[in-house]
C-alpha cells in the first residue's frame, strides 16, 4: 500500500518538493520514488527479505524517508528509533526490534553495533548530511526494482512504532497496510491533492510520520523540516515559507505565543492550528485562536490506537477549550472501570479506543499485547477521563499520574487547567510528592510570564473557587522552562525529581 502510493505520488507531483531541509535542499516526490527503488534493490542484495526488520537510527529527513519507502517496497518492516533518545534507550528499542539491518548515521552507529546490542545482526553507517539526490549511496544499487517488489498484502507489517514513555521497557506497536489505510480514511485524507505547507520538527520515528506518510504523499504538499525546534526558528519559517497549517504539541504553540518576536512576525499565512501529543489547556486554546485569528483544533490518541478523538473547525469554540472532542468517524470511544465495564456519563474511568486503525500487536510481546487490549478489541490508552452529556471526552490525566492526598484522588490535568488561567502563569504542570501526613501532596511546577511573580498563596487563591481544597497545590517550584522528553512532551519523571526537592510551601 505504501509502496504503491509512493509510485503514484511521483507520477502525479513529479519534481514538486516533498521535504525541504533547513539548508534549503529539497527531496521531490519523483526523487523519493527513484531513490527508494534503488535502495530497495540494495537492501534485497544485502539479504533483507519480506518480514525482516530494518531499524532506522537516522535524523528526520530525506535519508529516513527513502529508507522507509524502500523497505516497504520489498515487504520489510521499518522500526524507527528516535535519534534523540539516549544510547541506553536506543539500545533497548533495538533489543525489542531484533533488526536484520540497522541503518544509522555516523554519530549513532557505534551505540547500535552488534557488540553493543546482541540482537542486532548488522549495522550500516550512512551519511545523513548529504544532498537528497545522494542519500543512502551506501545502500542504493541500480537494477530492476520491480523484481524485488512484493505483492501488496494489507495484513503484512509495515512499521513498528515505539511507545515514548520515559520509564519502563519500550514496546513496539505494529501497523500494517490495513491500519495505515484506515488511519487515512478516518482522517479524511484518502483523496489526492489538497496539501499545503507544513512545518515539522518531530522525529520521523513518531506515530504521526510512520502511520500518516501515505496521506501526506496523497496530499501533494510540502513539509519544511527543522533540525531542532525552537520558537524563534519556527516563527521565522512560518513567515519565510508561508506555512498554512501549524501542527504541534501544546508546549510548542505556547512557546511561540510567548516569544518576543511573535507580535512582529507575519503569521497571516496560517489557516489552522492543530494541537496533539499532550493536553492543551483552555487558556492556551483561547490564546492561540485569538493571537493567530484562525480555528484551533485538538487531537487525542495514543500510539497503540493510531487515531482517536478530536475537534473540528466547525465545532463550537468551547469544545477545544473544554475537552479533546468526540470520537472520530469510525472510532468507538468508551470510558470503563477497573472491571472493564462502561461508567456513567461524568464519571472518571479508563479511556479505551477501538477502530480499524488500532495496532495489530506489540512486536514480539504477546503478554503486553494481551494486557493492552480489552476482550472486545479496544485499546486501553492508559489515560483517565470522562464523557459529558454531549459525547465529548475530558481527560483527567494518566493512570500513573493520579495521586492520593489524604484518601482523595487528585488528577493533575484538572488542576493544571485551572491554574493555567492565572495571569502570571505561562506554563504549569502538577506532580505529586510524598508527604508523611497526607501520603502525597501536589507540587505546582510553573514557568512564570516575563515580568511577573507567582506565589503559592496566589495560585491557591486563584484555584480556590473552582477546585476542592484537597486538590490545591501545597508546594511551588518556579522554573525557567518545563523539562521535555525526546518527543518534546513534558517530562513527568524529571518533574517528579524537581518536586521531590521542593521545600514545603515553596
Amino acid at each position: 500500500m505504501l509502496a504503491e502510493i509512493v509510485r503514484e505520488a511521483a507520477a502525479r507531483y513529479g519534481e514538486a518538493p516533498l521535504y525541504v531541509a533547513t539548508d534549503g535542499r529539497a527531496l521531490s516526490y519523483k526523487e523519493l520514488d527513484r531513490l527508494s527503488d534503488e535502495a530497495a534493490v540494495g537492501l534485497a542484495a544485502r539479504g533483507v527479505r519480506p518480514g525482516d526488520v530494518v531499524a532506522l537510527l537516522l535524523p528526520s529527513g530525506a535519508s529516513y524517508a527513502v529508507a522507509y519507502a524502500a523497505a516497504a517496497k520489498i515487504g520489510a518492516v521499518t522500526a524507527g528509533v528516535n535519534d534523540r533518545l539516549s544510547p541506553p534507550e536506543r539500545r533497548r528499542c533495538l533489543a525489542v526490534a531484533r533488526p536484520r539491518l540497522v541503518l544509522a548515521s555516523a554519530e549513532l552507529a557505534a551505540s547500535s553495533a552488534p557488540g553493543a546490542v546482541a540482537e542486532v545482526e548488522e549495522v550500516l553507517e550512512v551519511d545523513a548530511t548529504v544532498a537528497p539526490a545522494e542519500v543512502l549511496a551506501e545502500v542504493r544499487r541500480p537494477g530492476d526494482a520491480e523484481g524485488v517488489w512484493t505483492a501488496p498484502d494489507p495484513d503484512r507489517a509495515v512499521a513498528v512504532v515505539f511507545t515514548s514513555g520515559t520509564t519502563g521497557d519500550p514496546k513496539g506497536a505494529v501497523f500494517g497496510g490495513r491500519q495505515l489505510d484506515a488511519i487515512a480514511h478516518i482522517d479524511g485524507a484518502s483523496r489526492w491533492g489538497g496539501g499545503g505547507r507544513g512545518l515539522s520538527a518531530t522525529s520521523f520515528a513518531h506515530l504521526g510520520y510512520m502511520t500518516k506518510l501515505p496521506q501526506a504523499l496523497r496530499g501533494g504538499g510540502t513539509t519544511f523540516l527543522m533540525d531542532r525546534w525552537s520558537a524563534g526558528d519556527a516563527l521565522d519559517m512560518v513567515a519565510r515559507h508561508g506555512i498554512t497549517t501549524l501542527g504541534g504539541i501544546p508546549t510548542q504553540v505556547a512557546l511561540m505565543l510567548r516569544h518576543e518576536r511573535f507580535v512582529t512576525t507575519d503569521v497571516s499565512s496560517v489557516r489552522a492550528i492543530a494541537m496533539g501529543g499532550g493536553p492543551a489547556t483552555a487558556a492556551l486554546v483561547r490564546e492561540a485562536r485569538d493571537a493567530f485569528g484562525v480555528p484551533v483544533v485538538v487531537r487525542y490518541t495514543c500510539t497503540e490506537a493510531g487515531v482517536g478523538v478530536g475537534t473540528s473547525p466547525a465545532d463550537p469554540p468551547e469544545d477545544a477549550e473544554e475537552s479533546v472532542g468526540r470520537a472520530r468517524e469510525g472510532v468507538e470511544l468508551t470510558v470503563r472501570d477497573d472491571e472493564d465495564r462502561a461508567v456513567p456519563v461524568g464519571e472518571i474511568g479508563h479511556v479505551c479506543l477501538k477502530s480499524a486503525a488500532v495496532m495489530d500487536r506489540y512486536w514480539r510481546d504477546p503478554d503486553a499485547t494481551r494486557a493492552v487490549f480489552t476482550a472486545d478489541g479496544a485499546v486501553r490508552t492508559g489515560d483517565l477521563g470522562f464523557l459529558d452529556d454531549r459525547g465529548r471526552l475530558h481527560l483527567s490525566g494518566r493512570t500513573k499520574e493520579m495521586y492520593v492526598r489524604g484518601g482523595y484522588n487528585v488528577y493533575p490535568l484538572e488542576v493544571e487547567n485551572v491554574l493555567s488561567d492565572h495571569p502570571g502563569v505561562a506554563q504549569v504542570a502538577v506532580v505529586a510528592r510524598p508527604d508523611a501526613v497526607m501520603g502525597e501532596i501536589g507540587v505546582a511546577v510553573v514557568v512564570a510570564r516575563p515580568g511577573t511573580e507567582v506565589t503559592l498563596d496566589a495560585l491557591r487563591a486563584h484555584g480556590r473557587g473552582r477546585l476542592a481544597a484537597y486538590k490545591l497545590p501545597e508546594a511551588l517550584v518556579v522554573v525557567p522552562e518545563l523539562p521535555r522528553t525526546a518527543m518534546e512532551k513534558v517530562d513527568r519523571a524529571a518533574l517528579r525529581a524537581v518536586a521531590a526537592g521542593s521545600a514545603p510551601g515553596r
